[in-house]
């Protein structure tokens, strides 16, 4: 009897969730330009289902090396698909996954900023000519997949090499937003979904950067071998329309269909 008891308190501490679903908390590596649309989807996917997952961000490359060396990730959402591909070559994943979703780039400049923001960029050319620009926040192109995208469209500009002696690298782009955010640079160049967040719209204007400047960012995200029940529960969610929705609204571009 008193063993019942326990049983139904337990119950319903849990919500009344089932016992699995209560302890299979997975982490999951995602690339820190999904911190705010994934956190959302999270939230949904947690009421939806009564199932948890703990979310860690960060750049992708240190990911991919984590998950390399072992790292107890169960799902790897990344914002460069070759690494996912590197994994699947390697047997670390369950297959090759799937894309998700389709990241840009933007040009920010913090409240009060002479800069002139313009698609081709020709404000941030005279102000770097005029000296006005003397630090700019980029992700580490080394192994950040967005601060590749950002070098690529400086030098597709002809910037980069007035820029290169003043750039202040993030770890991720998250941090270069950061950087760009606080007012500790004159400006940066960072994920067009952290910009569409609501408290980066309080802290300065931005433009978005013409995509033919720089490679696709075609995001991919695959199981690792040994996910459990949770994780493949949100590798689906992330599939369906309620995710999708939210990825669209902070700026991706969707697939309209699954693609391998």
């Amino acid at each position: 009897m008193r063993a019942l008891v326990t049983f139904l308190v337990a119950s319903v501490l849990l919500g009344c969730r089932p016992a699995a679903a209560a302890t299979d908390v997975p982490a999951i590596a995602a690339a820190s330009d999904l911190s705010f649309a994934l956190e959302e989807a999270a939230v949904r996917f947690r009421a939806s289902t009564g199932r948890d997952v703990k979310l860690v961000f960060g750049s992708s490359g240190n990911f991919f090396r984590q998950i390399e060396q072992g790292a107890p990730f169960r799902l790897f959402l990344a914002a460069d698909e070759s690494l996912v591909m590197k994994l699947a070559d390697m047997g670390k994943t369950q297959d090759r996954g799937r894309i998700y979703a389709i990241g840009r780039i933007v040009l920010f400049a913090g409240n009060g900023s002479p800069l002139q923001l313009d698609p081709q960029l020709d404000g941030l050319r005279s102000a770097v000519a005029s000296g006005a620009v003397r630090r700019f926040a980029i992700a580490n192109p080394e192994h950040a997949p967005y601060g590749r995208a950002a070098e690529q469209a400086l030098r597709k500009l002809g910037l980069w090499e007035s820029l290169r002696g003043k750039l202040v690298l993030g770890e991720s782009v998250s941090q270069a937003a950061q950087f760009a955010t606080s007012g500790s640079v004159d400006a940066g160049i960072f994920a067009y979904s952290i910009a569409l967040a609501p408290r980066t719209g309080t802290l300065g204007k931005y433009v978005l950067i013409p995509a033919e400047l720089h490679d696709p960012l075609r995001q991919r995200m695959a199981l690792m071998k040994n996910a459990g029940a949770t994780a493949r529960a949100f590798y689906q969610y992330l599939e369906e329309p309620t995710a999708r929705t939210i990825f669209e609204r902070y700026g991706f571009i969707v697939p309209k269909e699954s693609q391998e």
